[in-house]
């Protein structure tokens, strides 16, 4: 068989599949027998072994269930929905309380109370309640925007759909935030109507409770046994507490479920007691909990605290250790990314681990195969943490064949041709770790995931363009630049080749594709930076630069090539806080190059990027660059950037003519000198509290 003979039956079978999950979990009305869906699934497996190159995120061989339905609507959370930092043992712990301490400038002796509660293994949910009525509920998603899931979540029982005020005043508006599950029991008792149907039974309780909770037939979601445990809050009028505990104790009053389980500790070693604990409790409990949360516990501190990137600095989440299988290793098969990096993936024969059936693990790169000496034909130790990708944790010696050869990663990539090659980092003078295709624009691997980065979920997020589809369009030539999205209208219009005439596709489901692409013309600028894609600028440095430069323009204008000063300019970006040498040069790189400001070009004509939303206006510093140096003495360095920021103002790390003012510490060296003589504004400590208006 071909490859473009193999990329077609791929294609149907991947469709085929698509059709069956959807059937099954979103309108719980399986269209064939289980028997008959293995068959499907083995062939589509058995292709994928063939041609490695097929595999990809969105494969049916790669993913569990069906996408959430395109029938739900979109909720903006007025506060992020966050996730949290990992810990996986007590030195992780330790080292979470010393950064809190250290941020808060509390002595050894002090004690940090927190709070401790079971991390379920659900899914999470936003409640609004205004006046103490359920006005309406979304899902997590992206942490800024969820689906709508108002109705289903109404058919919840422990879910109340209005707050009881006898007790406790109710606010006037308040974001409930939990975790919607199943217990062990109701789970058990639904695969056994599934099985008495011939219907295909769920791997686990949050698959199942997943699925239910995202019908778009609300009589299906009330008839599977959800429940909701609150342990959190998002946008309130009022919290009406001055702890963790307090607020969570007034839930249970308002009528919710909150964990029996959760607990105040002390101290951090009271905290690593109470994990130990839970963990010992974990099989007994009848609903499925993947570690323990522990949270600050004084409000004003976690105020004080405040959020990093995508999590709060005051919360961290101890996960169990990871479950671990024994399998054996099939082959080793090498994708490439969007960055062009080649990464090994070991091909396993299919295991059980901590409920998911596990047939792939990522090898990382070539130091880390070499480092374990993984080899094809080997029996390996896989482990699975939670939702993290599996993972080879060690080869089993005794159990090797004879005559296997250590694994040697291709130095010439295996989708277009290119070379491959291990770059020197400049910091260190050492090869990178990472070997990287050359081809660039070339290589059709590297093309094909920008597209899939730059339309998924935490970037443009487009209903109905998932990774699926953006290699079906870029096969056939519709899509091979982000532009091209914003013109499919338009070009299919004109073509010949109508993507409705698409297997998979029809009138209503391309009106509905053309329809998302439409409200998808808005972005906000951060979102927009993290989806061109560029090396080393997630969702955190993103924002970064979008809170620095505000516009696109600008970014556009500092490595315009008719800028004068250059070097000034690429120094600005360095001494921004938190950008280093590695995305300093990727940024620059990435704006500087012609092909690329072409394109920004081209996608400005097709859509509005928003200027950055600078979050408080009405603040003395908002819009301001601050400078801090010295010692401080009223708060920590690193609260003192942290409440800068949240008062709108960007915080950089040198003195410069741009500088609005330098606040000066104790033992002040030369930036204060270098800051009087460039006229800037100076003032001491106390003097930056009363400015901000902090006692």
């Amino acid at each position: 068989m071909s490859l473009l003979d193999a990329t077609a039956e791929h294609r149907r079978l991947s469709a085929d599949l698509k059709t069956h999950n959807t059937a099954y979990y979103q309108n719980d009305a399986p269209s064939i027998s289980d028997a008959e869906y293995d068959v499907l699934l083995r062939t589509l497996r058995e292709l994928e072994i063939l041609f490695p190159q097929l595999v990809h995120s969105d494969s049916p061989s790669q993913t569990v269930g069906s996408a959430p339905a395109r029938g739900f609507g979109k909720v903006q959370h007025s506060v992020p929905m966050l996730s949290l930092d990992n810990a996986f043992n007590g030195e992780d712990l330790r080292e979470f309380e010393g950064r809190v301490r250290r941020f808060l400038g509390l002595g050894p002796l002090e004690d940090i109370a927190f709070f401790a509660e079971p991390k379920i293994d659900g899914l999470s949910a936003s409640l609004r309640y205004e006046k103490g009525e359920f006005i309406q509920g979304a899902t997590r998603g992206d942490g800024k925007e969820g689906e709508d899931i108002t109705a289903n979540l109404r058919t919840l029982q422990d879910l109340p759909l209005n707050l009881d005020g006898r007790e406790t005043a109710i606010p006037e508006m308040f974001d409930v935030r939990g975790e919607v599950y199943m217990s062990i029991a109701d789970f058990q008792d639904l695969n056994q109507r599934q099985v008495a149907r011939g219907s295909k039974v769920f791997a686990n309780p949050r698959n199942a409770a997943a699925g239910s909770l995202r019908q778009l037939d609300v009589a299906i979601t009330a008839s599977r046994k959800l429940k909701f445990f609150a342990y959190a809050w998002g946008a309130a009028s009022d919290v009406g507490g001055a702890s963790q505990f307090e607020v969570l104790d007034q839930f249970s009053k308002w009528g919710f479920s909150v964990n029996p389980l959760s607990k105040v500790c002390k101290n951090m070693a009271e905290a690593i007691d109470a994990y130990r604990k839970i963990e010992e409790l974990r099989a007994k409990l009848d609903y499925d909990i993947d570690g323990v949360v522990f949270k600050v516990n004084r409000l004003d501190w976690q105020s004080r605290l405040g959020f990093v990137s995508r999590s709060p600095r005051w919360a961290i989440a101890h996960k169990f250790p990871a479950e671990k299988a024994t399998t054996t290793v099939q082959d080793i098969e090498v994708q490439v990314g969007r960055t062009g990096a080649l990464t090994p993936v070991a091909r396993l024969d299919p295991v059980t681990v901590g409920g998911v059936v596990v047939s792939n693990a990522t090898l990382h790169n070539e130091e880390e195969i070499q480092r374990k000496d993984i080899r094809i034909g080997d029996t390996v130790v896989v482990q699975r943490a939670g939702d993290v990708i599996p993972q080879v944790v060690e080869v089993v010696l005794d159990k090797r064949p004879e005559n296997t050869e250590p694994y040697l990663l291709p130095t010439i990539c295996p989708v277009c041709g290119s070379h491959a090659v291990r770059e020197k980092n400049i910091a260190t003078g050492k090869d990178d770790i990472v070997r990287r295709c050359t081809g660039g624009l070339v290589c059709s691997a590297q093309a094909v995931e920008r597209l899939k980065h730059f339309v998924s979920r935490t970037a443009f997020d487009i209903d109905g363009l998932g990774a699926k589809q953006i290699e079906l369009f870029y096969t056939r030539e519709l899509i091979k630049s982000p532009v091209d999205i914003f013109t499919l209208e338009e070009n299919d219009r004109k073509s010949l080749q109508k993507i409705k005439n698409f297997d998979g596709f029809g009138d209503k489901a391309v009106r509905n594709l053309f329809s998302a692409i439409d409200d998808r013309r808005k972005i906000d600028l951060d979102r927009f930076i993290y989806a061109l894609g560029i090396r080393h600028v997630g969702q955190g440095n993103a924002r970064l630069l979008a809170k620095n430069y505000l516009t696109l323009d600008e970014l556009l204008e500092v490595f315009s090539p008719e800028q004068t000063e250059p070097g000034k300019m690429y120094v600005d970006l360095l001494n921004i806080d938190g950008i280093g040498d590695a995305v300093a040069d990727a940024v620059k790189e990435f704006f500087s190059e012609e092909t690329n400001r072409k394109l920004l070009a081209d996608l400005a004509g097709q859509i509005k990027i928003n200027s950055f939303d600078v979050p408080d206006d009405d603040s003395p510093v908002s819009g301001k660059i601050v400078v801090f140096t010295g010692s401080l003495e009223l708060m920590s360095r690193a609260e003192a950037k942290a409440q800068a920021e949240n008062l709108g103002a960007k915080v950089s790390g040198s003195i410069s003519a741009k500088t609005d003012i330098l606040v000066a510490g104790a033992k002040a060296g030369s930036k204060l000198k270098k800051a009087e003589s460039l006229g800037v504004t100076t003032m001491t400590e106390q003097e930056w509290v009363e400015m901000i208006g902090q006692s």
